[in-house]
């Protein structure tokens, strides 16, 4: 690949170069049931349809819609919306009330905050 000129370098190594690349651990890190109770959130939000259901809740006017009018705006039945708010629940970012035969949900704004900054760096 040299023709006529090749030209070596050396780069310097660092003296610090193995504590900057290894730096120690510290108490940010989370501990095993706070990354159980992030992945959960996470999980619940690794779907499509279920995302979409938590931001048609906080869209609406009043900050609470009720499952009859969440099967239409994501095109699925009233089974499979009444799972995905299930799993929303369990993971806290919704709350559910009954009211007769319906059920009304609201977004809990509190665990999507906490959702945002679980990974932040501290």
């Amino acid at each position: 690949m040299c023709q006529n000129v090749c030209m070596t370098m050396t780069l310097p190594l660092r003296a610090n170069d193995a504590e900057t690349c290894c730096a120690p651990l510290t108490a940010a890190v989370v501990d095993h049931a706070e990354a159980e109770r992030i992945a959960k959130t996470f999980k619940a939000l690794a779907d499509a349809n279920r995302v979409r259901l938590l931001s048609l809740i906080a869209a609406s006017d009043d900050g609470e819609a009720c499952i009859c009018d969440l099967t239409a705006p994501v095109g699925l039945s009233q089974p499979t919306v009444s799972h995905h708010m299930k799993l929303l629940v369990e993971a806290g970012l919704v709350t559910r009330e009954q009211r007769g035969k319906w059920a009304y949900f609201t977004v809990n704004r509190d665990a999507l905050a906490n959702a945002a900054g679980a990974l932040q760096v501290r």
